[in-house]
């Protein structure tokens, strides 16, 4: 059971992944980074990682992603223009994501014995000391983050402003 809902949302994280580069509308782009984002804390579900799939969903897929279909409603991003690429770029770019891409298989059928043998450590870390951690020891960083946020939106809505 957890092999087949693992391919199935695995399958939804790539698809809504390749979704979200091929999209022309900002908006949409959004949704399916959205979509990628809650396909990923399913997985960390069934990797058994409760807190963490639990923090994906309310701070990635639900804070964040609502501070960027904000952004992007409030910059009224119009259709963007469409560019033809240069012809370097396919010719340098395509032969080098098939070589990343046979290096990378390469690796993981040449290792997959050693895959087989990964084990979970002797000391497993709890909710109480994740939070303990965050909220005591890292709590300037985290702080300065939702600060760093903070000035995003204000700073595009001045954006926005200037132009009316």
């Amino acid at each position: 059971m957890h092999l087949v809902l693992f391919i199935i949302f695995g399958g939804l994280c790539v698809a809504g992944a390749l979704n979200l580069l091929f999209q022309r509308h900002p908006i949409n782009a959004a949704l399916s980074l959205i979509v990628v984002m809650s396909s990923l804390a399913v997985l960390y579900l069934l990797l058994g990682a409760e807190f963490l799939a639990a923090a994906q969903v309310i701070v990635y897929s639900g804070a964040i992603m609502v501070l960027f279909t904000f952004v992007i409603m409030l910059l009224n991003a119009g259709s963007e223009e469409r560019t033809h690429g240069s012809k370097a770029a396919y010719a340098i770019g395509i032969p080098g994501a098939a070589a990343l891409f046979a290096a990378l298989a390469y690796i993981f059928l040449s290792n997959s014995k050693s895959l087989s043998t990964a084990k979970l450590g002797d000391y497993i870390v709890t909710t109480s000391d994740l939070s303990r951690v965050l909220f005591r020891d890292l709590l300037l960083p985290f702080e300065v983050t939702s600060v760093l946020i903070l000035v995003a939106i204000l700073g595009a809505v001045a954006l926005a402003r200037r132009e009316h």
